[in-house]
């Protein structure tokens, strides 16, 4: 997965916004105002923090060693770094970043839940 394409899958996600609040690399991808994943899009090799259900979370880290690790700079029961690097299929990788997004969704007040529903 390109850089180019990993921005273009995180913004396909309803009510999604790109967010620069540390620094002008540090891109954070946001669904009202919740961060669903934070990466360097410049950064070799490339990574993405993503949130994880814990239990998932330890399972990807030994199935994929080295490429799934704690969240950097994150808390690290429920955030992975995941490098997208080629190595990872494109499939796991979406199916990551889409898992992030879902857990954020479900974590906001009903109101909001709806209003994306609608969206």
């Amino acid at each position: 997965m390109t850089p180019e394409e990993l921005r273009g899958f995180c913004l396909s996600f309803n009510a999604t916004v790109e967010d620069f609040p540390f620094n002008p690399e540090t891109s954070v991808f946001k669904v009202l105002g919740k961060l669903f994943a934070l990466t360097n899009l410049g950064g070799r090799p490339l990574t993405v923090n993503l949130k994880c259900d814990p239990e998932d979370a330890i399972r990807l880290r030994t199935e994929y060693e080295g490429l799934i690790i704690p969240g950097y700079h994150m808390n690290k029961r429920h955030w992975n770094t995941v490098t997208v690097d080629g190595e990872l299929p494109d499939r796991l990788v979406r199916e990551l970043i889409e898992d992030s997004y879902d857990l954020v969704v479900a974590g906001l007040p009903r109101a909001e839940r709806l209003r994306l529903d609608r969206s």
